[in-house]
């Protein structure tokens, strides 16, 4: 079959290195991809916002399957455009995607379905918002209304810190994306993240992980998009998974398509495990980044099968996915700035090096010169990832591989999987 990959980042090329070890696969394309993915996958410069020109690109080279990797397609309404012109596509439509693309949505979405969550305000005026600061006690959480790219939302230990926080998002930091906030409730407890799948009514979990949102070791700094992660994750006890999908998953599945926008593809569940059991933190309409890089390293299973049944409304004939017993650990390597103002255009060395069938180095953002020369393109550049028998050795092993990369600009979180090693 013929697969067209939409998206340039990590997880893309995560989706792109699984996606092409299936022997289903005749053709893999990716859009616009990056030049790692241009080792297992032909790649094209069609934007991933680009409907019209995605849509063109899946009619040309006949595309069976469209793969949303991103939720800015998502936002866009390539599912929807793909559905009108019959392309089988994996990721939600438009007005499913509200479940990431709006923050006070999936609030009040929590409240008709009675799903837990924090307690939570949304203002529109900076005014009202610090006003609700009242209610809070601290730490407190101020979050961006829509996509930010996993740097709307500010956990501030003080007041002054939140009341920032609220004109920055509300002074246009974020674009339209800041035009209201969520003010909500800290939560006490250890985060995670679980993915489930669904193919408009048949759900199936499909992995969890957790990672580290803070730019610095000992959970220090800013938030970002995701510095590191690990998986299995000793968080998600049996107990825990079973809550989460009674709690939160299958009501999620069943009230989006309660109203009119059946769930078709991969729903990323952020959570916060605490003393009264699992509570959301949000949802996303998309694999995790950098969850999704390890769980295709662990993932045994061939992921196209699924990918198509999510499309095709077969699920319910999938069986579950078989994991490898070994544990993944991903270590993202930033450009220096991030997340604020990263630098561009650093040399990197030693990126494409072997190092072995265990360690595997997914491109974030990076491009390549024409003489070949591999350059930083974006704030999160590599995610160096490793498998290991124990934890400690898939992290041992990746930490090794980012120590062998020469990236002068680039900067790590060197306690990835701390919670784990440390219980």
């Amino acid at each position: 079959m013929n697969i067209l990959l939409v998206g340039s980042g990590g997880r893309e090329h995560a989706l792109a290195w699984k996606i092409a070890q299936s022997p289903q696969v005749t053709r893999l394309v990716a859009a616009p991809g990056n030049p790692g993915m241009a080792a297992v996958a032909e790649v094209r410069p069609v934007a991933a916002t680009d409907v019209e020109g995605l849509v063109a690109l899946a009619k040309e080279i006949g595309a069976d399957l469209v793969v949303i990797g991103p939720e800015t397609s998502v936002a866009a309404g390539l599912a929807d455009v793909l559905g009108g012109e019959g392309i089988a596509c994996f990721g939600p439509t438009m007005q499913a995607g509200q479940l990431e693309s709006s923050k006070a949505f999936t609030k009040a979405f929590a409240d008709r379905y009675g799903l837990p969550t924090a307690a939570y305000v949304v203002a529109e005026s900076a005014d009202d918002a610090k006003r609700a600061l009242d209610r809070f006690d601290a730490p407190y959480v101020v979050k961006a209304d829509g996509l930010a790219a996993g740097k709307g939302v500010v956990v501030a230990t003080t007041r002054g810190e939140a009341e920032a926080a609220i004109d920055d998002a509300l002074g246009g930091r974020f674009g339209s994306a800041g035009s209201r906030v969520v003010i909500e409730e800290f939560l006490d407890g250890e985060i995670g993240s679980l993915f489930a799948l669904c193919d408009g009514k048949t759900a199936m979990l499909f992995g969890w992980a957790q990672d580290h949102k803070r730019a610095f070791d000992g959970e220090q700094g800013p938030n970002t998009g995701g510095m590191g992660t690990y998986s299995p994750a000793p968080v998600f006890t049996p107990e825990l998974v079973e809550q989460i999908r009674q709690r939160l998953v299958e009501p999620a599945f069943a009230g989006i398509a309660a109203e009119g926008a059946p769930y078709r593809g991969v729903l990323f569940v952020e959570l916060m495990a605490t003393q009264h059991g699992p509570k959301l933190v949000e949802f996303n309409v998309r694999f995790g980044d950098p969850e999704c890089q390890v769980l295709m390293l662990r993932l045994e299973s061939d992921l196209v099968p699924y990918l198509q049944a999510c499309a095709s409304g077969t699920l319910d004939q999938m069986p579950p996915p078989v994991w490898r017993d070994e544990a993944a650990v991903c270590v993202v390597v930033a450009a220096e700035g991030y997340p604020g103002t990263p630098k561009a255009g650093g040399e990197i060395r030693g990126a494409d090096a072997d190092l072995g069938d265990q360690v595997v180095i997914f491109h974030a953002g990076t491009k390549r010169d024409a003489d070949g020369t591999l350059r930083a393109a974006g704030g999160r550049v590599l995610n160096v990832c490793a498998r290991g028998a124990s934890l400690q050795q898939a992290r041992d092993k990746a930490y090794a591989a980012v120590d062998a990369i020469d990236f002068a600009d680039g900067f790590c979180r060197r306690d990835i999987g701390w919670r784990a090693l440390t219980r």
